[in-house]
C-alpha cells in the first residue's frame, strides 16, 4: 500500500483550520451551557424536565456520531465537516427561540445531532492533518475545544450582564459558527489510499476487539472527566464545607490543568509514545482523585483536582488518534465507535456518581473513576498492538473540489 501527497493546502493552514473547528465547537456548546438558566426560565421547565431534555441532547449527539462516521468515509471530510458546522450553527438559535418543553426538545435534538457529527468529523480531520507532521499534534486540537468553551463563558457572561436577549445572542453565535465553518472549509485535507498489492475485498480489517478496547478506555477516561465537570464544585461545597464562590475553584483548577496539559501533551507523546501518555496519565489522575477523596483540606484538595485534570488531559486524544489510524479507509466509522463510547461515558459519569451519592458520601463515590483510571493504566499497552501510520511516509490527501 502506498499513498501520494497532493496537498490542497499547506499543513499549517490545514492545522489552523482544524483548530478553528475545534474552537467553534467548544464555543457553540459553551454558549448553550451558559444560557441554560435563562432558557430554563423562559420555557418554564423544571430541573427534572431539563435533565430529561439533556439526555435527549446526548442521545441525539450519539446518533449524529454514528451517522457521521460512515459519511466521513463515503463523502469525505471536506464536505462532512463544514456541513456539520453549518448544522450546528443553525441549530444554536433553536434553544433561544423555544417557548416550552417540546420546542426546546426539538431544538436540542438538532443541536445534539450537529454536535455529534462535527465531533467525529473534526477528529477524523485532525488525524489526517497529524499525519503530515513529524510529531503528535492531536492533543492541542482538543485544547482548542476548551479554549472555545472558555471564550463562550466570557462572551455569554458579558451579554447576560448587558441584558442582551438570549435568542439574539445564540443566533449571532450560530452565524459566527457558520461563517467560520465556511472560511475554514477550503483549507481542509482529504485522505485517499491507493492500494497496490491486494484487492479491496481482501484487505485486513482491524480486530473488532481492539476497536472496542479503545472505546472502553475512552469510556473510562471520559466518564472520569464528566465526574469532574459536574461534581468537583459540589464536592468542595458539600464535603469540605466551602462557600459557593470557593467551590467554583475546584472545577476551575481541573479545567485549567486539563487545558494546559493538552497543550503540553503532544511534545511529551513524541518522546515517550501514546501508550505511556495513556497509562501514566491515568495513574496520575488516579493519584490526584485519591487525594481529593482522603484529604479534608481545601488547598490540598485543590491540588488534587488539578492533578486529576492534568492526568486526564492527554489520554483521550491518543485513543482517538489510534482509532483513526487503525484503517485509513474506514477511519470515520472506527472513530465514531470510539468517540461514541467515550461520549456515553461523559454522560454516564455524573449520573452514576449521583446514584452512588444516595448511598454513600460523595467523596467515597469518587472511588469509581479511580478504579476506571487504574484499569486504564493496565489497559493502556493495547496502543502498542496496532501498526501506526508511519510519519515518515507522506500523508494521502487530495482536493475535493
Amino acid at each position: 500500500m502506498t499513498a501520494t501527497d497532493v496537498r490542497v493546502a499547506p499543513p499549517k493552514a490545514a492545522r489552523v483550520a482544524t483548530w478553528m473547528y475545534f474552537g467553534l465547537n467548544g464555543f457553540a456548546i459553551g454558549m448553550w451551557v451558559v444560557h441554560i438558566p435563562s432558557i430554563e426560565h423562559t420555557t418554564g421547565i423544571t430541573h427534572s424536565t431539563l435533565g430529561l431534555l439533556l439526555l435527549v441532547l446526548g442521545a441525539a449527539a450519539f446518533t449524529g456520531m454514528q451517522v457521521a462516521g460512515p459519511l466521513v468515509d463515503k463523502i469525505g471530510q471536506r464536505r462532512l465537516v463544514p456541513a456539520a458546522g453549518i448544522v450546528l450553527g443553525i441549530s444554536l438559535a433553536g434553544p433561544g427561540l423555544a417557548t416550552n418543553w417540546w420546542t426546546l426538545g426539538l431544538a436540542l435534538i438538532l443541536v445534539g445531532f450537529g454536535n455529534g457529527a462535527i465531533d467525529v468529523g473534526m477528529n477524523a480531520q485532525a488525524v489526517v492533518v497529524e499525519r503530515g507532521y513529524p510529531r503528535p499534534i492531536m492533543a492541542a486540537f482538543h485544547a482548542m475545544w476548551s479554549i472555545g468553551g472558555a471564550i463562550a463563558a466570557v462572551v455569554g457572561a458579558a451579554t447576560l450582564r448587558a441584558d442582551v436577549p438570549t435568542e439574539l445572542t445564540l443566533a449571532l453565535a450560530g452565524v459566527l459558527c457558520i461563517v467560520l465553518s465556511l472560511i475554514a472549509s477550503r483549507f481542509l485535507l482529504e485522505a485517499t489510499i491507493e492500494e497496490e498489492d491486494s484487492p479491496a475485498g481482501e484487505r485486513t480489517k482491524p480486530p473488532a476487539k481492539l476497536v472496542w478496547a479503545l472505546g472502553g478506555l475512552a469510556f473510562g477516561l471520559m466518564l472520569s472527566e464528566g465526574v469532574a465537570n459536574d461534581w468537583a464544585a459540589l464536592h468542595f461545597r458539600d464535603i469540605l464545607g466551602t462557600t459557593v464562590s470557593t467551590a467554583a475553584f475546584a472545577y476551575g483548577a481541573f479545567a485549567v490543568a486539563m487545558t494546559v496539559g493538552r497543550f503540553l501533551t503532544d511534545r511529551v507523546a513524541a518522546a515517550v509514545g501514546p501508550a505511556a501518555i495513556v497509562r501514566w496519565g491515568a495513574a496520575m489522575a488516579a493519584v490526584g482523585l485519591t487525594v481529593v477523596i482522603v484529604v479534608p483540606w481545601v488547598p490540598v484538595a485543590l491540588v488534587g483536582w488539578a492533578v486529576f485534570g492534568l492526568g486526564l488531559a492527554g489520554g483521550v486524544p491518543q485513543l482517538f488518534t489510534a482509532a483513526g489510524n487503525l484503517d485509513p479507509r474506514s477511519s470515520g466509522a472506527l472513530m465514531a465507535r470510539v468517540v461514541g463510547l467515550g461520549y456515553v461515558g461523559l454522560l454516564a459519569g455524573p449520573a452514576l456518581i449521583g446514584g452512588l451519592a444516595h448511598w454513600m458520601p460523595l467523596n467515597i463515590a469518587f472511588i469509581l473513576p479511580v478504579v476506571l483510571c487504574v484499569l486504564t493504566f493496565f489497559g493502556g499497552p493495547i496502543l502498542k498492538s496496532k501498526d501506526p501510520v508511519a510519519r515518515s511516509e507522506e500523508p494521502a490527501v487530495r482536493s475535493a473540489k
